[in-house]
């Protein structure tokens, strides 16, 4: 696939309640160099100004309202409605410095597909994190890196871009899907959005690569984090997605959404136009590594080999007709991994 040295850049702000913030968080966004191609604010019935502000401090911001509720209905409209090469996910509260930007799209031009923030490599860090929640963050890393082959240092964290082109493969609910009339979500549709894309992203066997990024405390008015609620999600979300990735591939589907083995290259970027590198990412021996050493080879991980199945008649092979087929043989084996998993995270 052709793609752009020289990218077009959307970014989506989903917003709610978050007129003070926006004041600062645009203007910005807007200062980046490069310039971003456009930015869009997708609201979330705001009370308090927020789309009336947005449309004082940026006039040319595409401003659109989310269809249903929840944050990863909201971050799905803004993608729809994306004309850009690469699509940026930015918090509105101004915990993310926008001049980062730069350094997500250096990845992404210098062949990654998943430009992934975070704040637990070198040159990333965080004003905002308490113990408990880096606890908690590092807890369902390790389930996630079980559970999907992946070497991530920091699942929950937002700040996150990708080409454009990669949203057939994110499978994520329309934008049009009217709402469940009991009052509840659509799968994606709430804050296990990050979650999902990690998930995905990884499950397709995209190449992903991970970005320093320092995290500043919320500018104005209170956080929607939930710690303990917010956390028993994620695990439900890994999980729930893990269980799709598996049964999806047990059933025979192909292409590039589900690979054997899966890529993650986490060296740092090189300057592209104007675009500077990121400072960060892996050695060869899978450690967090300074700026000045040499960036080690992009890690494969190929899942382990099942033995073969064990006679059950003595001495004498199966009965080819009971014996069950490889693919579900293959899914039972991965369940079992995953439901480990999370008992080991339960204890």
């Amino acid at each position: 696939m052709q793609r752009s040295g020289s990218p077009t850049v959307s970014v989506v702000v989903p917003t709610r309640n978050e007129a003070r913030n926006l004041e600062v968080v645009l203007p910005a966004i807007a200062a980046v160099r490069p310039a971003v191609h456009e930015v869009i604010v997708v609201d979330g019935n705001s009370i308090d100004g927020t789309v009336e502000t947005a449309r004082r401090v940026l006039p040319w911001a595409k401003i659109i309202a989310q269809t249903r509720k929840g944050k990863g209905n909201a971050m799905a409209c803004g993608f729809a409605a994306a004309t850009g090469d690469v699509i940026v996910m930015f918090d509105a509260d101004g915990s993310a410095d926008p001049n980062e930007i730069p350094a997500f799209v250096a990845a992404l031009v210098a062949g990654a597909d998943f430009a992934k923030g975070s704040r637990f490599v070198r040159g990333g860090g965080s004003d905002d994190i308490t113990l408990l929640r880096k606890t908690g963050n590092f807890g369902l890393n390790g389930v996630a890196n079980a559970l999907f082959k992946t070497r991530y240092t920091d699942l929950c964290y937002g700040y996150n871009a990708f080409w454009a082109d990669l949203l057939p493969v994110l499978e994520l609910p329309a934008v049009d899907a009217p709402a469940p009339t009991d009052g509840s979500m659509l799968w994606g549709d709430g804050f296990e959005i990050e979650t999902v894309l990690n998930c995905r992203v990884a499950a397709a066997g995209l190449k992903i690569t991970e970005v320093p990024s320092l995290e500043r405390e919320r500018m104005f008015g209170e956080t929607n984090l939930r710690t303990f609620a917010d956390g028993t999600r994620v695990l439900r979300t890994l999980a729930a997605e893990r269980r799709r990735a598996v049964l999806k591939k047990s059933n025979g589907a192909t292409g590039p959404s589900f690979h054997d083995d899966l890529e993650v290259d986490l060296g740092p970027a090189t300057p592209a136009n104007g675009f500077p590198a990121v400072n960060g990412g892996y050695s060869s021996t899978g450690l967090p590594m300074h700026p000045s050493e040499p960036a080690g080879p992009a890690m494969t991980v190929r899942p382990p080999v099942r033995p073969s199945p064990t006679p059950r008649n003595g001495n004498r092979p199966a009965d080819p007709a009971n014996r069950p087929s490889p693919q579900r043989d293959e899914a039972e084996r991965q369940e079992l991994e995953m439901r480990y998993a999370l008992e080991e995270e339960a204890s």
